[in-house]
């Protein structure tokens, strides 16, 4: 069993790389498209930041995963064949995310995960087997991500371009706008983030002062403090870069520069709850098979994630973000539309507002979905001619096969496995 085991666990490794490769590009892509950063810089920053979310906080995600679209409880009296179908899951996930990486394609991982796990059910068990409820909840998502992210994209970048970037002022008109968008940033993200990094810290404080802390109580003054320290930052930076030349730099006007400092910031919170919330899409399934190895029973109730096996997940995710993220990147980033600090700031926000949306919503969703949906929303305010329709084809293609093209691969090796081993 150790050997299945380091076997299932190199699987995991892969379909992390291939994760990393493909999803998680999409959290760099725009910054890296609007050159607020370079591509190094990306892999660096978002490799540090998808690691430490992936390690930290991936327990909180998807430990369910694995009794969301099948139903464990048929498989009790059979967990090996439920072993089986989760392998079968790491081999067709990772297989079809290393063919969309290698031709830029951004796609979804939780799609390709829920598409194979409906697929060795099918065979497995029947078509009764899967949860149609959660597939048609899934479709909803991937329909409503990015016009929901496309619309506040437009919206918030309309809001900019007409009082900023179209004024003939523009450096005054921002001095006035920093205090707001520190807000927007700061509170988006805010809520995403801040209630998970800073919990620890309530309960030491619940536990050594002997009072109850309102959940949202520190995560709010935490914001509030950082928003106020960002606006001085950043109105001391404009300062300076209106009073100097900007002779050899990448953005001469200095509004962009600055927003390009927002967006990087904004790209950091994005990698860093992508790194949270999809991890288990690559190690969710070695959970399982580890518990089931554990105690001979199929998870009912959720999955404990062991530390080693987020360590797993995050090292592959890091490793195939560096190696083989840069067509993903690039993709987004560059072959799309032609993106500025400004509408890529515009482009990450709206991205974060759709998935904290859905996710109060209950809704499962994509950051490749949001961040396209964001782009096309830029490129639909600045002309609509600046969209290359060609790579969206491309892109909505993939969208369009990944969920069955998954199933079928999981269906066609977990059929194969049926014959050689039961």
């Amino acid at each position: 069993m150790l050997i299945t085991l380091l076997f299932v666990a190199l699987l995991a490794f892969y379909v992390a790389w291939n994760l990393g490769a493909n999803d998680v590009a999409n959290a760099m892509g725009t910054s890296v498209g609007s050159k607020a950063v370079t591509l190094k810089q990306a892999l660096i920053i978002a490799g540090v930041l998808e690691f430490t979310g992936a390690v930290l906080f991936g327990h909180e995600v998807t430990e369910t995963l694995a009794t969301k679209i099948a139903n464990p409880a048929l498989f009790a009296a059979t967990p090996q064949i439920f072993v089986v179908g989760m392998i079968t899951v790491l081999i067709s996930c990772g297989v079809w995310l290393q063919i969309a990486t290698s031709r830029g394609l951004p796609v979804s991982s939780s799609h390709a995960v829920v598409g194979a796990i409906a697929g060795f059910s099918w065979v497995a068990l029947g078509v009764g087997a899967i949860d149609w409820a959660s597939i048609g909840l899934i479709s909803i998502g991937w329909v409503l991500t990015p016009l929901i992210s496309g619309a506040i994209a437009a919206l918030f970048y309309s809001q900019i371009k007409h009082w900023i970037l179209d004024q003939p002022n523009q450096v005054v008109q921002l001095q006035e706008w920093i205090p707001w968008l520190s807000t927007a940033l700061l509170g988006v993200f805010g809520v995403i983030v801040l209630p998970s990094l800073t919990e620890p810290l309530t309960n030491f404080v619940i536990e050594q002062v002997g009072f109850t802390i309102p959940a949202y109580d520190i995560p709010l003054l935490t914001g509030a403090i950082a928003a106020v320290g960002l606006t001085i930052i950043s109105w001391r930076q404009l300062g300076e870069s209106g009073d100097k030349e900007d002779k050899g730099e990448i953005f001469p006007n200095p509004v962009e520069r600055l927003f390009a400092r927002f967006q990087l910031l904004s790209a950091c919170f994005v990698a860093f709850a992508h790194g949270s919330n999809d991890v288990g899409n690559a190690i969710a399934p070695l959970a399982a098979i580890v518990y089931i190895n554990r105690t001979g029973s199929v998870p009912i109730d959720g999955i404990t994630i062991p530390l080693w096996i987020l360590i797993l997940g995050g090292a592959g995710i890091v490793g195939g973000l560096a190696v083989w993220g840069k067509k993903v990147i690039a993709t987004i980033g560059e072959n799309i539309i032609a993106l500025q600090p400004s509408s890529g700031f515009c482009a990450e926000l709206a991205t974060a507002t759709t998935i904290l949306i859905a996710s109060r919503l209950g809704l499962p969703v994509s950051t490749s979905h949001a961040l396209v949906g964001g782009v096309v929303g830029i490129g639909l305010v600045q002309n609509i001619k600046s969209i290359k329709f060609q790579t969206l084809k491309g892109i909505a293609a993939a969208w369009l096969i990944t969920i069955p093209v998954s199933a079928a691969l999981s269906a066609a090796i977990f059929s194969i496995a049926q014959i050689l081993f039961f």
